[in-house]
């Protein structure tokens, strides 16, 4: 076998054109499903809060104030990797969330 090697399309390693890579994971834009957990529980549906939110912040749903109690990521194996399938984020009226902290705080001096 004889291999050809044209040497005049041959380009430097600097002269070939550089590809853009975003190391952006998709996973990162799913939207949050939005649970009040107030008995009973009620969805308030799918919103779109930044990837970093945490316990304790508070958001607007409606234009209605809640305090986040909790944030769950659900993962799907899928062809050997895990990739992130669900966002949920868990809340409480801003009242619910004051009467909470006064019971607990009730329970601990008793």
């Amino acid at each position: 076998m004889f291999f050809a090697f044209n040497w005049q399309n041959w380009k430097m390693p600097w002269q070939v054109p550089r590809l853009l890579v975003l190391c952006k994971k998709p996973q990162q834009n799913l939207p949050y499903h939005v649970t009040v957990i107030t008995p009973p529980p009620r969805s308030l549906g799918v919103h779109a809060f930044p990837p970093n939110i945490q316990c304790g912040e508070t958001v607007h749903v409606e234009e209605e104030p809640y305090i986040v109690s909790a944030v769950t990521y659900r993962y799907q194996l899928r062809r050997g990797q895990y990739e992130q399938k669900q966002k949920l984020l868990e809340v409480q009226t801003t009242s619910r969330y004051i009467v909470n902290l006064f019971l607990e705080q009730v329970l601990q001096n008793s």
